[in-house]
């Protein structure tokens, strides 16, 4: 009986033992993980010709969630973008569905050597820190992208897959607003990017992602809407070890 006692006792404090441990590494995992959490935005905006433009008007999405709330919209508003030429206009557009950026230009006259293998490219740009946590894993419901987002379709990952994370990839759709004179044989592109970074330490540096991309080629000119192509990969990285 006396064994049966030493038996069940030792087995009782192995395990507490192992509980307190468990508990006291999560406690400690859980401290470490949201003191050194940060979260960042990486925005950009390019337009690229071979040719002259004149009477520009754009309206491009800004990236936003569903409830409207963008990383970069005190940017523009601010006019804290880099990157914006001086006879550049920008104003913001909130159109229920989504916010769009309109840019203003009288013209675009790209320098010398410029060719279709070597556009004259102007890219806007902004690197924002975000207060909370990113949602990297669906950001179609809780994070920023170019809205409205239509025909959200599953595709293969452009990129090799990270060992450490769970990429999903997929393929949408949205609306851009070109409207400018140009040659007939003018090759203009419209894209803009968006990178959701989340980082910690836990036994060393840690991030996971997502980035979505929105672009549009047109030739000659252009009067109104047109459709844009979309890219979203999500789970990029390590998983979060706390949620």
């Amino acid at each position: 009986m006396d064994r049966i006692i030493k038996i069940a006792l030792s087995l009782f404090i192995i395990i507490l033992v192992t509980f307190v441990a468990v508990v006291g590494y999560s406690a400690y995992a859980g401290n470490a993980y949201r003191h050194s959490l940060a979260g960042s935005y990486s925005y950009t905006c390019t337009i690229a010709t071979d040719s002259p433009l004149s009477n520009v008007t754009l309206f491009i999405p800004v990236p936003g969630d569903r409830n409207g709330n963008s990383p970069v919209i005190a940017q523009f508003s601010a006019h804290e973008i880099t990157g914006v030429p001086d006879a550049w206009m920008t104003t913001l557009y909130d159109t229920g569905k989504s916010t769009m950026v309109k840019i203003t230009i009288p013209s675009v006259i790209p320098p010398a050597g410029t060719s279709h293998d070597h556009p004259y490219t102007i890219t806007l740009s902004a690197n924002v820190s975000s207060k909370t946590r990113i949602d990297t894993r669906n950001p179609v419901e809780n994070s920023p992208l170019f809205r409205p987002v239509t025909e959200l379709t599953p595709v293969e990952c452009r990129d090799t897959p990270s060992p450490a994370g769970h990429p999903q990839c997929y393929s949408y759709t949205t609306s851009v607003y070109a409207d400018y004179r140009a040659d007939p044989g003018a090759a203009v592109s419209i894209t803009s990017t968006l990178r959701g970074t989340n980082t910690w330490d836990l036994a060393g540096p840690q991030q996971n992602a997502y980035t979505t991309d929105i672009s549009l080629p047109i030739s000659g000119e252009n009067h109104g809407w047109a459709t844009a192509k979309g890219y979203l990969a999500t789970g990029i990285g390590s998983d979060d070890p706390v949620l």
